[in-house]
């Protein structure tokens, strides 16, 4: 219990004296003095028995604490002990699992090791099969085969596990590829011929490389098509001395035999090549100017064949007959020796030095130099022009490689180049009157350069020929004299 408080009443007690009426207030002021010590008293006797009421209720409280305290000691010593035996099992319980993951761990690599190397079989597995799929699928030789390949589709699924029987079945038949891609064999079996209908036929078989075809009315080469597993012959029959030679093998009188060794791509640049006079049409309008430039210059270039060829004579042989019998003053049958080779320009030549023969040294030269000049413009006729022709041709091709190009701009502008087919047009005609003017102009170039130096021989024969009867004749004047 708490103590009474007393300094609560003596402010009370000395308004109460204050506020007193005078008139007795001595009297009163003894009165009240004891009432104020009894009052006083019996606070104070009140205070002192709340103390005591108080201090007991201490002393009881002190003794429930002090056996509180020593219950709650027990209490705790008896947690302590059951803590440090849990914190004993944690401990154990730590080892163990530290232990467990150590030995989980372990198992973990270990698993994930032989897992990788599963995966990594699989995978080959599916990728060998996938290949090998591929392989038969782009052998030629599977269109003779009737082996199913289905197995190899699904073990190269990537949702299903291959057992050891299937890896087994592929190895046997990758072996069957290995031995066939080394054979060489004749059989019979079905083929597309060339009209595209189904026939039977005799096929030659190059290994995984080659297959060619024999029919009793052509032989030829086949290309094989893997979507429907089908043998088929090239639109395009090869050249002679190759379907003689496969005629040749086939029937067992040869040794060796033509063969693509790239699978179809040789095969397909032989059927796709075009010859010149194929690729022409392609190249516009300015081919035909081209064409007519080498027809025209075959025209002269033949013609001066021709003519230069019908000139020749044996020069050498003439002059000794002349010198003979210019030896005997013979002069009558010197023109008659010239005359009978009235057609040459070297017999004119002399003839026209023997009709001055009697004439100085120095008029005979310039009769002799006039005969050779009125002799070259029969030799030399067309020359320019067909040097003209071998500068137009190449030009010609320039123009039509620029109006190719044009064109090729203008679709170009027009559809973009998202196409390239669209401009295959242009460039082509580009290239092919290119070629076509290169191709014409060389030849005419070469064969003009022939030609002047054919001309340039015989003038040089004329003027040797002429300084030769110079000599013979006043050779023979001199001796007369």
């Amino acid at each position: 219990m708490k103590p009474f408080p007393l300094g609560r009443w003596i402010p009370l007690l000395m308004l109460l004296v204050v506020s007193a009426p005078s008139s007795g207030w001595c009297q009163d002021m003894r009165e009240l003095q004891v009432q104020a010590r009894q009052a006083r008293e019996a606070l104070l006797q009140k205070a002192a028995a709340e103390e005591r009421a108080a201090r007991q209720e201490a002393e009881r409280s002190k003794a429930h604490i002090a056996q509180d305290r020593s219950t709650l000691a027990a209490a705790v010593a008896s947690v302590e002990e059951e803590v440090k035996s849990l914190k004993a099992a944690v401990k154990s319980l730590e080892d163990e699992t530290t232990a467990l993951e150590k030995q989980e761990d372990q198992l973990t690599e270990e698993l994930a090791t032989s897992d990788s190397l599963v995966r990594e079989l699989v995978g080959v597995v599916r990728v060998n099969a996938k290949d090998l799929n591929n392989l038969i699928q782009h052998n030629l030789q599977s269109a003779l085969s009737e082996s199913p390949t289905d197995f190899l589709t699904a073990i190269a699924d990537q949702g299903r596990f291959p057992g050891l029987q299937e890896i087994d079945r592929m190895l046997a038949v990758l072996w069957e590829q290995i031995r066939g891609a080394g054979h060489v064999r004749i059989t019979r079996g079905p083929i597309v011929d060339r009209a595209g209908s189904s026939i039977t036929a005799e096929i030659l078989v190059l290994g995984n490389f080659t297959a060619a075809y024999r029919t009793p009315d052509e032989v030829g080469f086949l290309n094989y098509l893997p979507a429907g597993r089908k043998l088929f012959a090239l639109s395009k029959l090869p050249p002679g001395h190759m379907q003689k030679q496969l005629r040749q093998y086939m029937q067992g009188r040869a040794e060796a035999v033509p063969m693509d060794i790239s699978r179809g791509a040789a095969l397909g640049q032989l059927t796709h090549a075009m010859r010149l006079w194929q690729q022409i049409p392609k190249g516009g309008p300015l081919v035909w100017p081209i064409l007519a430039v080498l027809a025209l210059g075959v025209v002269i270039v033949v013609e001066r064949v021709v003519f230069l060829l019908r000139k020749r004579m044996d020069a050498d042989d003439l002059t000794r007959r002349i010198e003979t019998m210019a030896a005997r003053q013979d002069w009558q049958a010197c023109r008659k020796a010239c005359a009978t080779l009235n057609d040459k320009p070297v017999a004119r030549v002399v003839a026209a030095g023997l009709t001055c023969c009697h004439m100085s040294r120095e008029a005979m030269e310039n009769a002799l130099q006039e005969a050779i000049l009125r002799e070259v413009p029969p030799l030399e006729r067309f020359l320019s022009t067909l040097g003209m022709l071998a500068a137009i041709a190449p030009l010609l091709g320039l123009l039509g490689t620029v109006t190719g190009m044009i064109n090729t701009f203008h679709v170009i502008t027009r559809f973009g180049t998202g196409d390239p087919r669209m401009m295959s047009g242009g460039i082509s005609e580009a290239l092919v009157t290119t070629m076509l003017g290169l191709s014409v102009a060389i030849p005419i170039m070469l064969a003009h350069t022939l030609l002047n130096r054919a001309v340039d021989k015989h003038v040089g024969r004329m003027e040797e020929k002429a300084v030769a009867l110079v000599n013979i004749v006043h050779k023979s004047h001199a001796g007369d004299h």
